[in-house]
């Protein structure tokens, strides 16, 4: 299967958003490029930029492996891109504003009842709430595979706690320290305003009584967590308290954090935290991580919470074949980035192709991460599919089955040189209460194995710098 290359085209010809970058590496000698990427790998673990692998022994951290050779989309590349994202997340926000009031998408039949109502992810609990600013998605991630030069396809949304941010960030502050002279030949649109963007989303769907200044936090289940670092960076970066469930109590309707000078009302958390540990007298009484009494604050408009309680139920992968349709019924508009074609294995029809196919298809749990629960079959041995097949029949409903796409390939700089591998790529999309926003480029991920689709980082991918070049 042909891959896509994005820095040279089938003739051989550099293509334009690359023409720097192919400067660059024609006069850049292989042991000059072997001594930059040592570097980073020492300013990545100076920076203390490393993830934990659930799984594994306690306290485990890896070094997210980083390409130092930048991946470059055009100006015309990106527009066509941020016009897709904004729609698709324009859209994903009214489903949700919907399925928690009116319900009228199940009403007319767009998205069959059962799907939503008995999806594990969906909070009955949101059922009637007036979120602050109406807006129950405030970051998003939205994965983009690319197989031709004018095609892009969604792989996924991610709308519950987004992450991969923080990379982005870094992988470009580490580019613009190594390369300087590289950038000044190239025009990059910048990047590093992220956070402040970040904070005027976040400040903008604030409660009625916040007034001019909300007070904003970012709510952490620990250092243990995975994402541990991007929690503490970007409250950093923000200027906010990061803060810990123990940190935080409500009283009188309100939630107030603890300080040294005496309790502070929250008017904005912004959590990294999974509904379930939220509130331990809403969702699971076992969770020591959440804030006790925080629904309730939230169902009488106290608090804005970002993302809203019960996303999940809008990047499920059970969900995702009919967001197109959702862009037809609530924007009346035709989709500007495709879906990768889905079968849903509830259906008998689509399972029996499935399992006759499973050697070409990706099989997804619908509700997997992190590149766990798949199964690639083209790149499986045949015990490995013969035992996924075994799962699939057992609960085929918890599946979906996706044609194996040729993903586009970028040049990485590898241990045997220059080689093209597989990418994807997440751009954060910022929704606000009167308006979206994004930075151009977004964190791209690097299948460093070769032959390798899975670029997730818990699976051995790593990332790269994403460039959007300007006008």
């Amino acid at each position: 299967m042909d891959a896509f290359d994005e820095m040279r085209g089938p003739n051989g010809t550099v293509a334009e958003a690359y023409q720097a970058v192919a400067e660059w590496l024609y006069a850049t000698p292989s042991r000059l490029l072997d001594e930059k990427r040592r570097e980073a790998e020492i300013l990545f673990r100076r920076i203390g930029i490393t993830f934990n692998v659930y799984g594994e022994d306690a306290g485990t951290e890896r070094l997210i492996p980083f390409d130092i050779i930048p991946r470059s989309l055009a100006p015309w590349e990106w527009t066509k891109l941020s016009r897709g994202l904004e729609q698709r997340v324009r859209a994903l926000d009214a489903f949700l504003a919907d399925i928690y009031h009116e319900q009228e998408i199940l009403k007319a039949g767009k998205i069959p009842s059962h799907k939503v109502l008995g999806n594990v992810l969906y909070r009955p609990e949101m059922q009637g709430i007036e979120v602050p600013g109406g807006v129950y998605v405030q970051i998003a991630g939205i994965d983009v595979v690319r197989t031709e030069p004018d095609r892009f396809f969604v792989l996924e949304d991610n709308l519950r706690t987004p992450s991969g941010v923080s990379y982005m960030l870094e992988d470009r502050a580490v580019m613009m320290r190594l390369f300087p002279d590289l950038f000044a030949k190239a025009k990059v649109a910048p990047i590093d305003h992220y956070p402040h963007e970040l904070l005027r989303t976040l400040r903008s769907v604030c409660p009625a009584h916040a007034g001019a200044d909300p007070v904003v936090v970012l709510l952490t289940p620990g250092p243990y967590n995975s994402a541990y670092f991007e929690h503490a960076f970007l409250a950093e970066r923000m200027g906010i308290e990061l803060v810990e469930g123990q940190d935080l109590f409500v009283q009188d309707d309100a939630v107030f954090m603890r300080t040294t000078l005496g309790p502070r009302r929250v008017d904005v958390i912004y959590r990294r935290l999974d509904d379930e540990f939220i509130d331990p007298l809403a969702f699971n009484p076992d969770s020591s991580l959440g804030v006790p009494g925080l629904l309730s604050v939230y169902r009488k408009g106290g608090v804005t919470l970002a993302n809203a309680i019960g996303t999940g139920v809008a990047d499920d992968k059970s969900i995702y074949p009919y967001v197109p349709d959702m862009i037809r019924f609530y924007l009346g508009e035709d989709p500007l980035l495709e879906n990768v074609p889905t079968w849903l294995l509830e259906r008998p029809e689509d399972l029996a192709y499935a399992l006759d196919h499973l050697p070409e298809l990706v099989v997804k749990e619908t509700q997997g991460s992190g590149g766990y629960g798949m199964l690639v079959g083209p790149k499986s041995s045949k015990q490995e599919i013969e035992d996924f097949r075994q799962k699939i029949k057992a609960n085929p409903e918890g599946y979906i089955a996706q044609p194996t796409l040729a993903l586009s390939t970028c040049p990485t700089f590898t241990d045997e040189g220059i080689a093209p591998r597989h990418v994807d790529l997440r751009p954060f999309i910022l929704h606000g209460k009167n308006s979206i926003s994004m930075v151009p480029g977004g964190l791209t991920r690097v299948a460093l194995r070769q032959g390798s689709l899975v670029v997730n980082s818990s699976q051995g991918g790593g990332t790269k710098d994403t460039w959007v070049l300007e006008e």
